[in-house]
């Protein structure tokens, strides 16, 4: 017997809250831009279905990989083709349909259009015609990776996304060399059978001790998300044949990482700080004070005078 793992009162509770979302605006002549499911068919927003449902037209990357979607939630709204060899004419159809009142949702095979899917010719398109464009935002594979990698704290909270790798090695190489200069962590989608190459040449160009998280198979039964220096990556890949089928999100973290311990120093650096402007601010001016400080912590005397300047007028005279 299987347990019952939803709330008691679900469906009563999905209902209220369709019919709010029901209820709300939305506008005709717009191009809904709508994120799909990774792969698990519970990610689907409520919006995101009501959306599709609504809409006069579906605009598919794959209308057959869509129509299983569709299927899946109840949904008759008809398709048209949108890829990224069409993407110029279909963009010049989805604009007159819209001019004439229809509402348009765009969706890719999986995940959020326009990020590293086709969608951002047409809504270009759109927004040039000065019409509307609606985001549903929902699933997405770099920030579901993100998510689950942790590699975005306080102290590193930028990462780039760039996208898919290049197919051959020494373009790939020249690729990665070109990323490996943003501070932050670096997201890349790779197909499973590449990921072995990809992983050699981020090895050749980043070295055997950086940190690297791979995740695949995301919101599927058999997704696996693993963290290791780039030196026991094709020892990963060995351990278990399935590990080259599924796509990936590859993740290489920051250079330099610093844990809780490196972030409360920061932190109880920043204070001392903080306690000897205020008590420079006592004796001499805002200038001075940073000129004394910067010569005493070899910090810019440019911040150290934002931050005494900052102090001053909270505390003035």
């Amino acid at each position: 017997m299987t347990e019952n793992v939803l709330p008691r009162d679900s469906a009563s509770a999905w209902e209220r809250v369709a019919r709010r979302v029901e209820a709300q605006n939305w506008p005709a002549g717009a191009l809904y831009v709508v994120a799909t499911p990774i792969g698990n068919l519970g990610d689907l927003t409520l919006r995101a279905w009501q959306a599709l449902d609504l809409a006069d037209v579906i605009a598919a990357e794959d209308t057959r990989a869509t129509r299983s979607l569709l299927d899946a939630w109840g949904i008759a709204t008809p398709m048209m083709s949108a890829h990224r060899h069409n993407e110029a004419s279909a963009a010049e159809a989805i604009v007159e349909r819209l001019r004439a009142g229809a509402r348009v949702a765009l969706v890719s095979d999986a995940g959020t259009p326009a990020v590293s899917d086709p969608g951002g010719r047409i809504v270009q398109a759109v927004r040039d015609a000065g019409l509307t464009v609606v985001p549903m935002p929902g699933a997405s594979a770099v920030v579901t990776a993100l998510m689950t990698v942790g590699v975005t704290t306080d102290a590193h909270p930028g990462f780039a996304f760039a996208g898919f790798a290049p197919t051959k090695s020494a373009a790939r190489q020249r690729w990665m060399r070109q990323w490996l200069v943003v501070p932050g962590a670096l997201v890349f989608y790779e197909a499973p059978h590449r990921i072995r190459d990809s992983l050699a040449d981020l090895l050749a160009v980043a070295g055997p001790s950086r940190q690297v998280s791979l995740a695949r198979e995301l919101t599927k039964r058999f997704e696996e998300v693993a963290t290791f220096p780039l030196a026991q990556g094709q020892a990963w890949l060995d351990a278990d044949s399935h590990r080259e089928q599924g796509e990936y999100v590859v993740v290489l973290h920051p250079l330099a990482s610093r844990d809780d311990e490196d972030e409360d120093e920061a932190q109880d650096s920043a204070a001392g700080l903080e306690a000897w402007l205020d008590a420079l601010l006592e004796q001499v001016s805002v200038r001075d004070a940073a000129r004394i400080a910067a010569r005493a912590t070899g910090l810019s005397r440019d911040s150290i005078y934002a931050r005494a300047l900052a102090l001053k007028s909270r505390n003035p005279d």
